[in-house]
C-alpha cells in the first residue's frame, strides 16, 4: 500500500483545545494527540511538526484563524468501488499574510461509495489555494460563480457548489456556463442525480474529487455538540459544521432561504414546469431573518463571522462577505 501524506495543524488536534474521533466510530472518546510550540503567526513562518495519522477522523478545532492549521499530517484512504489505495498531500503555510493550502485534492476518509456514479475517475490534481489570515468584510458581497471554487476543507478537497447543468441545455448535467442562464440544478437536490457518493463529493472532468455540500465526515452530526470550523471560504471566513452555541443551548444553523410557492414561471421562454421543489437553484429565495443566516449563510458569534453547514439550500455558503482570493479562480 502507497503512503498518503496529508499536511494539517496541530491545532486540529490540541493546538487550541481541538481533539480528534475516529470518523467510523462516533462515540469514540476524543483524543489528545499532540501539543504544539508556542509560535506567533507572522510572515513567511512555517512550523515543521512529525506527521499525525488523520484517517477517518472528526475536526474538533474552532480557532478562527487559517495560520493556527499549518502542520503535516498523514492518512491513508481508498476508492472503494475501485478497491484502490490512494496517497496525497496537503501542505498548509504561511506566506505573506496568507495561508497556503498546497493539495493533491484526495480528503482523509473513503470516497466513491454506495451509490456513486462518477463521470471520471478520481485522480491526483495538484492545486494551490491562498487564504487570507485577515479576512473584512468588502463593500458588497460577490455571488458564486462557475469560475471561482468556494472553498478548501482542512483535509485538502474543495467546495464547488454550482453546476454547469441547467434544464434545456444538453442532458441538464454539463454546459451551461452563462451565469445568468435559468434553472440551473442544484446538485443537492435528490431530483438532480449528480453521482454523488455519501460525502456529498464527485469528479470534475479531470477527476478533481470536490464537494457540493455537507462532507459529512469532518465534525460530529449526530450530537448536538458545538461545531468545529471544517475549512476556510475563498474570501479567508471559516466555515463550521452544523451546530452553535445558542444562547447555552446547542443546535444547528438554520437557512433563511426557502422554497417559493406555487409553480414554476417562465424565465427567457424557458420554464420546465412543476412546482417549486429545489430541484433548481431558481426554485429558493432569501427571507431576511427567517433563519439564524444571512444572505450568505453565515452568521456573526463573539464578534467572529462565519459561514455554516446546513440541511437546507444553499448548504454551505450562497456568496462572499469578504473578497475571494484569485487563487480559488478556475483556470
Amino acid at each position: 500500500m502507497r503512503h498518503y501524506y496529508i499536511f494539517l495543524t496541530t491545532c486540529i488536534l490540541s493546538g487550541c483545545n481541538g481533539y480528534i474521533a475516529d470518523a467510523n466510530d462516533a462515540s469514540q472518546t476524543s483524543t489528545d494527540i499532540a501539543t504544539p510550540e508556542h509560535h506567533s503567526h507572522g510572515e513567511n513562518e512555517n512550523h515543521t511538526h512529525d506527521s499525525i495519522d488523520i484517517t477517518n477522523k472528526i475536526l474538533e478545532n474552532r480557532a478562527t484563524n487559517c495560520a493556527e492549521y499549518a502542520n503535516t499530517y498523514t492518512s491513508d484512504v481508498l476508492d472503494i468501488q475501485r478497491d484502490l489505495d490512494f496517497e496525497g498531500n496537503l501542505e498548509i503555510v504561511l506566506e505573506n499574510g496568507k495561508c497556503l493550502f498546497n493539495t493533491n485534492s484526495i480528503p482523509n476518509h473513503n470516497f466513491n461509495d454506495g451509490g456513486a456514479h462518477f463521470a471520471t475517475a478520481v485522480s491526483e490534481v495538484n492545486k494551490t489555494f491562498k487564504v487570507t489570515q485577515t479576512p473584512t468584510p468588502a463593500a458588497s458581497t460577490t455571488p458564486l460563480s462557475l469560475r471561482t471554487d468556494n472553498a478548501i476543507f482542512l483535509n485538502g478537497v474543495k467546495l464547488d457548489l454550482m453546476a454547469a447543468g441547467c434544464f434545456g441545455i444538453g442532458d441538464g448535467r454539463i454546459g451551461c456556463h452563462k451565469m445568468n442562464a435559468p434553472f440551473r440544478y442544484d446538485p443537492m437536490s435528490p431530483a438532480s442525480s449528480f453521482g454523488t457518493d455519501s460525502h456529498n463529493a464527485h469528479t470534475q472532468p479531470d477527476g478533481t474529487y470536490h464537494y457540493h455540500g455537507n462532507p459529512n465526515a469532518l465534525f460530529h452530526s449526530d450530537q448536538a455538540i458545538e461545531s468545529p470550523i471544517v475549512g476556510f471560504a475563498a474570501d479567508g471566513y471559516p466555515i463550521y459544521g452544523s451546530y452553535f452555541d445558542d444562547n447555552g443551548t446547542v443546535r444547528k444553523a438554520a437557512s433563511s432561504y426557502q422554497l417559493k410557492s406555487g409553480t414554476r414561471v417562465a424565465q427567457n421562454g424557458i420554464n420546465p414546469g412543476g412546482s417549486y421543489d429545489g430541484t433548481y437553484i431558481d426554485d429558493y429565495e432569501y427571507v431576511k431573518s427567517l433563519g439564524d443566516l444571512d444572505e450568505c449563510n453565515g452568521m456573526t458569534i463573539n464578534g467572529s463571522y462565519g459561514y455554516y453547514i446546513t440541511d437546507a439550500y444553499p448548504w454551505v455558503l450562497k456568496c462572499f462577505k469578504g473578497t475571494p482570493d484569485s487563487s480559488f479562480n478556475k483556470r
